[in-house]
């Protein structure tokens, strides 16, 4: 398996083909090929694997949001934990201690969810294309969400529903919704949308939902980050913070204040680094309430790392898919933090990423792989790391 693909080779050329299991014979179709690379389509499973399995969406193999439904979620987690170990090998040459494995329930986890609408019809994209896949229910979103769907479809063919909204974002916390519009043509959707929507969804006319999650109430604004599988927030928080607090600790990338608000409760000053504004307020709020100081800088994680003469006891960082980068791994090593956790969402990134501290005095102490998105190939991990002094060449 590969990204959550099937790989073959042919003539001497990887071939990649989606929804395919190890060991199997299919028949496939060639869509791209490059001088050492074939992309296909599965056209048809003539020797199927012994774990292959139906899915549990209808959908599944034409929308685009999942890649592995087609065999048992134990399996799943096995290869996330074999790629993993992989590209940590590969990219950064990295012995990877064991790696521990966090899940939940694989259905009905998802908190979030973009929906796209084209022509009064509401769906996600196909996979690979712009192109959509009207859809009823979605197996992996959460039950209030299931029940948005329909109902919104049904909104779609009134004269209210602007034609011009073309892509949105549903968003619960267990007990109502929050809509985000994402795409509408550039235009602005009157405040009479969102208040006529919310008779059929409690909570779509608010710009904020307040989410209980790792102890806590968390304020997230509508344009907010905030972690997706409503099943593992808590356990994600429990494996970002050490049991063992100090006097500083810093968040970097720190969003509505998931982490920094539980780093307050075991650290006597806490710092959080953080650039969106809406995410700032956000945290500004559930700090207050939490009744805990936290000092928010809105600034990027260099340019906060290089006004530093001195280092944090601890650093947590959860950074975008692009990883940390040079500049933010080089000024942690210049810093040497005793302590550090990455979460991670990507892991060629992440092996970057933990080449460069490795070489500036990291070790590993603990890898765990939580599996906020089971079905889909992406893997999540949070990495507990101690620094070492490096003796000083003869």
């Amino acid at each position: 398996m590969h990204g959550g693909e099937g790989l073959g080779r042919l003539d001497g050329k990887v071939v990649l083909v989606p929804f395919v299991l190890p060991g199997e014979v299919v028949r496939a179709e060639t869509v791209s090929e490059t001088k050492d690379l074939v992309r296909a389509r599965l056209v048809e499973v003539l020797g199927p694997a012994a774990e292959r399995r139906d899915p549990p969406c209808e959908y599944f193999g034409r929308c685009g949001g999942c890649q592995l439904q087609h065999t048992a979620y134990e399996r799943q987690v096995e290869w996330k934990r074999s790629i993993l170990a992989e590209t940590l090998d590969r990219i950064g040459r990295i012995e990877v201690p064991e790696i521990e494995t966090v899940t939940g329930p694989p259905l009905e986890y998802r908190n979030r969810v973009q929906l796209h609408v084209r022509e009064r019809r509401i769906g996600f994209f196909r996979a690979g294309t712009h192109d959509l896949q009207p859809v009823m229910r979605c197996p992996v979103a959460a039950p209030l969400i299931n029940d948005a769907i329909p109902r919104l479809r049904r909104l779609a063919h009134q004269p209210r529903f602007p034609e011009f909204l073309r892509s949105f974002e549903l968003f619960t916390n267990g007990s109502e919704i929050q809509m985000n519009v994402l795409e509408a043509g550039g235009k602005r959707l009157a405040r009479g949308f969102f208040e006529w929507c919310a008779k059929f969804l409690p909570g779509a006319d608010r710009p904020t939902l307040e989410y209980p999650a790792a102890g806590e109430t968390f304020r997230v604004g509508h344009r907010s980050f905030f972690q997706v599988n409503r099943f593992l927030i808590d356990a994600l928080v429990q494996a970002a913070i050490p049991e063992e607090g100090g006097e500083w600790a810093l968040d970097l990338y720190a969003g509505v204040g998931l982490f920094s608000i539980s780093l307050a409760r075991r650290f006597s000053r806490v710092t959080a680094v953080e650039t969106g504004r809406g995410a700032v307020r956000d945290l500004e709020v559930n700090a207050g309430r939490a009744g805990v100081a936290v000092e928010i800088q809105r600034d990027t994680a260099q340019n906060y790392l290089q006004s530093l003469g001195s280092a944090p006891d601890f650093v947590m960082a959860d950074p975008p898919r692009a990883g940390l980068g040079k500049r933010v791994t080089a000024e942690l090593v210049r810093l040497k933090p005793p302590r550090l956790t990455i979460v991670s969402c990507e892991p060629s990134t992440l092996a970057r990423d933990l080449a460069a501290l490795s070489a500036g005095g990291y070790s590993i102490e603990r890898m765990r792989l939580i599996d906020l998105f089971p079905q889909t190939r992406h893997i999540e991990t949070a990495t507990s790391l101690r620094h070492t002094e490096i003796p000083e060449p003869k």
